[in-house]
């Protein structure tokens, strides 16, 4: 069984990742990959860090008990 350690360094890092992909998409698609990308992409990520990992927190354990009832032989 997880630790909450793990629980919550799992949604860290979840969280990150996909706050850094989906705000780099986002950015990209909404004005384009010209001048100062970068910088439009970093305002974006802080931004949506902070939603993204308390949201991990909450969501990730409701899904997996959801996913584990859907599923309950793997």
């Amino acid at each position: 069984m997880p630790t909450i350690r793990t629980k919550i360094l799992f949604a860290l890092g979840m969280s990150f990742f996909m706050a850094l992909i989906m705000s780099g998409v986002l950015t990209a698609v909404n004005t384009g990959i010209e001048t100062n990308f970068i910088g439009r992409w970093a305002y974006a990520f802080c931004i949506a860090f902070p939603i993204a990992f308390p949201c991990a927190l909450v969501f990730a354990p409701i899904i997996h008990k959801l996913v584990a009832k859907l599923f309950p032989n793997g």
